[in-house]
């Protein structure tokens, strides 16, 4: 007879746990049969012993059906997923470029919490856009414009919303099985027919070791192929902002600019990769050098931008920020960092400076924290480049009473978050690492 008692000590022996034991426990937790204490009791056995691919399949397997899954039978519905980061924002560059390409993205995205900002948080700063839109509108969107962003919903994958909030006060959200069987569920059950993995490394990053990162992409293939899914994981350095721009409102006029065929070389780059992954695994280009191709053409010639304006105005927003920033919440101030000496930018520290932008208001610590759409951050420097002193490395978008807490962040910016040096140090490739998996 199955019980929590012997369950949680068969995992805290190293046992493997069965599919049959997994459902049990976790049916068992909806339900009100197994308590709180027990399932953090099963979590933290889990971080420390571990999962088998079995085990991290089956956990993933009962977390997904624990509420709504979507059925798509189009190869081309395919999704891209981020561990998250500081200035990470691709998702609104690389989904319309993908479904002018002909991929069809589903994304439910989350909101921001700690250093790292959101994806909703972000898409609401403009003006009347609408997250908080049920399945049915999802699935409509989807197949007529091939593209849609709505937030995340109680009706899917309700057990994860149950885990995590025990992960989170259990210090049991670094596990890699953990991790899997979140994202994977959640994105199994919006209808992804194959899903891009960015995960990212680094000081600003979930994943600080590079070695974890790759332990994880590999857990997330093997859940997928387990699922019959095509799957791309790619490693991205996260040691310094991706892009220069960092707040809500300004990282929406950077992701325009790139569609526009401007913006920075690192979060074009980036987009353009997970892009192409997204149309080579959907099955429109045959190599990724084929799929950059189609992805940079439509760049070029409007289209994405054209698909990117579309979702925009489909969600009940008003677009016409694209043609004028003015449109979009930014704060009226704007502080000058200068650099006190000269010398070669060594390092960052990507957590503190998310965290600036956090105690600025752009971003939140609680749940219930209210997000100031306006202020942020806009770096003139990346890792490796000379600076000269006095040269201005930042700028702070700030309101009129935040002003000692500005001179403080600067203070802090130059003295011990952006590191110099007299030599130039060398810089790690952006992109490290990229490795598909293709159903049978």
């Amino acid at each position: 007879m199955l019980s929590a008692y012997k369950i949680i000590a068969k995992k805290r022996d190293g046992l493997e746990l069965s599919q049959e034991e997994i459902k049990w426990f976790l049916e068992g937790l909806i339900a009100g049969e197994v308590a709180d204490y027990q399932m953090s009791a099963l979590l933290m056995a889990i971080y420390l012993q571990g999962m088998t691919t079995s085990e991290t399949a089956a956990l993933t397997d009962c977390m997904l059906y624990s509420g709504e899954v979507l059925e798509f039978t189009d190869d081309t519905i395919i999704d891209k997923h981020s561990t998250g980061g500081v200035g990470d924002k691709t998702s609104f560059i690389l989904a319309p470029i993908a479904a002018a390409c002909g991929v069809k993205v589903p994304m439910i995205a989350g909101r921001g919490l700690g250093h790292t900002g959101g994806t909703v948080d972000k898409i609401e700063a403009v003006k009347g856009f609408k997250t908080d839109l049920g399945l049915k509108f999802f699935k409509k969107q989807l197949m007529e414009n091939s593209v849609v962003l709505i937030g995340q919903t109680g009706e899917i994958a309700p057990a994860d919303k149950r885990l995590y909030a025990l992960r989170d006060v259990t210090a049991t959200i670094e596990s890699i099985p953990l991790i899997t069987a979140s994202i994977m569920s959640k994105k199994l059950a919006e209808g992804a027919r194959g899903i891009v993995m960015d995960i990212k490394y680094g000081n600003g990053a979930f994943m600080k070791k590079k070695s974890d990162a790759k332990k994880l992409a590999t857990s997330i293939r093997q859940t997928g192929l387990r699922f019959d899914r095509n799957m791309m994981t790619v490693l991205t350095d996260m040691n310094q902002p991706l892009g220069f721009a960092v707040g809500n409102s300004i990282e929406l006029i950077e992701c325009v600019e790139v569609l526009k065929g401007k913006g920075p070389k690192d979060l074009i780059d980036c987009s353009i990769h997970l892009a192409a992954g997204m149309i080579h695994i959907a099955g429109l280009a045959s190599t990724m050098a084929k799929a950059k191709t189609m992805a940079k053409k439509v760049v070029k010639n409007g289209e994405a931008l054209k698909k990117f304006r579309e979702l925009i105005e489909l969600q009940g927003g008003d677009s016409s920020f694209i043609d004028d920033y003015k449109k979009l919440p930014l704060a009226k101030n704007i502080y000058q960092v200068k650099a006190p000496a000269a010398g070669y930018l060594k390092s960052v520290d990507n957590t503190q400076l998310g965290l600036h932008c956090v105690s600025l208001g752009g971003g939140r610590m609680k749940k219930e924290d209210k997000i100031d759409f306006g202020v942020g951050f806009y770096f003139y420097k990346k890792l490796g480049q000379k600076i000269k002193k006095g040269e201005v490395i930042a700028e702070i978008y700030h309101n009129d009473e935040q002003i000692k807490l500005v001179e403080d962040i600067a203070e802090l910016m130059v003295t011990r978050d952006m590191k110099l040096s007299k030599t130039k140090p060398k810089v790690g490739d952006l992109i490290d690492e990229t490795k598909i998996s293709w159903r049978k």
